[in-house]
């Protein structure tokens, strides 16, 4: 195997942002045997990162501790992210009971990696053209624990310090009212939480002016179908890079015209405060970089629909409990992936600006904007 994509299980060499703390092997070290059936997601990243080799690093980014576990935050690169000429990240498992999310970002990798073992055309992309960093389980703690927020009850997708401009739905918009009901924000402005600064860190890392980045948010428990949302998720305003993203979704709908996900800003569902990628994507701007998110909200009603006993569990809300239904879920993603790593692999083909910009801004203002007041 090349050693041109990276090394075995072990840290990054560049330590420019983020703590230096031990490897994820070493760290599942201290708790493996305990883990098989409580985070069987955690041991399938580290096999993932075992059986790939060269063809993958890995970083420790934060380690939490929960009960008497201290479980790693881990990112994963395919490719040299400060070298590569854009990046495609990826997460899973923010809340923690979602964790679909994580399985199929996981089910992707092995994927990715697996092809790279054959297909010389597919390995090159990521000599240069394109990196891969992914973060599978965001939220560890509250994984273990099948809970939404982290361990100290904050919703890391409630936390940012972002207010909704217009009216939010009472609790799930996010509330400070008591850290044991959901949908808790905590305080960013006092502390900052572990996982949350973790995922900074990696965005802070690896993103530049010169370095497009298109992000994907891997979520579950939203309505009967999959959706593709573009932020805002605090104003019903179009985001700035609506234009881009107009191009985007048709770039994708000409080459994919029979999908099944509903592309389109999340505000058109709901507002709430805190949405860490509104935070992130405001952030980016102010410093000059291109990070345009998106969320890929997994329709897991249809899930329930199907299956009515899951009502019954709550973690049955939120994933498929069917094997077969499981299985399909896993793979009916996988050419959604495989497009958004090729569309940020040629960035010009929709990232627009100057003339094209306000065509696609005004094609989306009549598709998604034309009834605000």
């Amino acid at each position: 195997m090349s050693s041109e994509l990276g090394q075995s299980i072990t840290e990054h060499a560049d330590g420019a942002v983020g703590p230096h703390l031990p490897p994820l092997s070493e760290v599942l070290d201290q708790c493996r045997g305990r883990l098989y059936r409580r985070l069987s997601e955690l041991i399938s990243l580290e096999q993932l990162c075992r059986q790939a080799g060269d063809w993958v690093s890995t970083r420790t980014e934060a380690l939490i501790d929960v009960d008497d576990y201290r479980l790693p935050v881990v990112s994963i690169c395919i490719g040299e992210p400060t070298k590569a000429r854009c990046c495609l990240l990826l997460t899973g498992g923010i809340h923690g009971v979602e964790r679909i999310g994580t399985q199929v970002l996981l089910a992707w990798l092995e994927s990715v990696i697996e092809r790279c073992r054959w297909d010389s055309h597919w390995r090159q992309q990521f000599q240069e053209d394109v990196a891969i960093v992914a973060l599978p389980i965001v939220n560890p703690g509250g994984m273990l624990k099948d809970w939404r927020s982290n361990p100290r009850h904050v919703d890391l997708n409630r936390h940012a310090p972002i207010n909704a401009e217009d009216k939010v739905p009472f609790l799930v918009g996010g509330q400070r009212l008591w850290r044991k009901l959901p949908w808790h924000r905590g305080h960013f402005e006092q502390e900052v939480e572990a996982e949350f600064l973790a995922l900074q860190n990696v965005i802070d890392r690896y993103s530049s002016p010169q370095r497009p980045m298109l992000a994907v948010d891997l979520h579950s428990g939203f309505g009967f179908r999959d959706h593709l949302w573009i932020p805002y998720a605090y104003r019903r305003e179009p985001i700035e890079d609506i234009g881009s993203y107009m191009a985007l979704k048709l770039l994708w709908e000409r080459n994919f015209p029979h999908h099944n996900y509903a592309f389109g800003p999340q505000s058109m569902h709901y507002l709430s405060h805190g949405d860490m990628w509104d935070y992130f994507h405001r952030r980016g701007t102010q410093q000059g970089h291109t990070l345009l998110p998106l969320t890929l909200e997994m329709g897991s009603w249809l899930w329930v629909k199907k299956h009515p006993r899951q009502l019954f569990s709550f973690a049955g809300l939120f994933n498929p409990t069917v094997p077969h239904r499981h299985a399909r879920v896993l793979r009916s993603h996988l050419v959604l992936l495989d497009f958004l790593l090729a569309a940020i692999r040629n960035p010009d083909s929709w990232i627009v600006s100057g003339e094209r910009d306000r065509h696609m801004q005004q094609i989306a203002q009549t598709l998604w904007y034309r009834n605000l007041p």
